[in-house]
């Protein structure tokens, strides 16, 4: 093939398939590992509500994981917090963790693939997905904010590669903003 054919064929795929070939890239092949780097979360499925609670406030995290034997028994979440929890009048020093738990939670390996992990939580509407050993025991917990903001950096840096379009109108009013 000619050096002309060449650049043409590339041209001709860009314009059928816009946007940057390194995110597609990521998304079928960086596995969860690269994106989630703290460790989970944990309780006991006998911790309080109220100590579950004053641990996900202290460290700043949406979920933790309920343990029972070292295993993963359960997740609980905020938005367990708002839907189960808020209004409805429990003793949060009696009341352990597990009553108001989402036993069982779907989980995936560390090394399943980001598309993966989009997909389901984008079809069950997970918003966080407790990885685990072969063991069954957590590793981590990947979230969609994880998901987001590691796709984020990889469309971004290809993003800053574009040059600018000099026809491109610039917004009139910042309404809605």
């Amino acid at each position: 093939m000619s050096l002309p054919e060449k650049d043409d064929r590339e041209r001709i795929l860009d314009e059928e398939c816009p946007g940057p070939r390194d995110l597609e890239s990521a998304l079928a092949n960086d596995k969860l590992s690269d994106v989630v780097s703290q460790s989970p979360l944990t309780v006991l499925k006998s911790t309080s509500l109220a100590e579950t609670v004053r641990l996900m406030q202290k460290e700043r995290r949406a979920s933790v994981l309920i343990l029972e034997d070292g295993k993963l028994a359960g997740i609980f979440t905020e938005r367990d917090v708002l839907m189960k929890i808020a209004g409805r009048g429990i003793d949060l020093e009696r009341t352990p963790v597990a009553v108001h738990m989402t036993p069982d939670p779907f989980t995936l390996p560390s090394d399943a693939n980001v598309a993966y992990a989009l997909d389901k939580m984008v079809h069950e509407g997970f918003r966080h997905i407790p990885l685990v050993d072969d063991d069954g025991r957590p590793t981590a917990v990947v979230s969609m904010r994880h998901l987001v903001e590691y796709l984020g950096e990889i469309y971004a840096r290809e993003l800053l590669n574009i040059p600018p379009d000099p026809k491109a109108q610039s917004f009139r009013s910042r309404e809605g903003a």
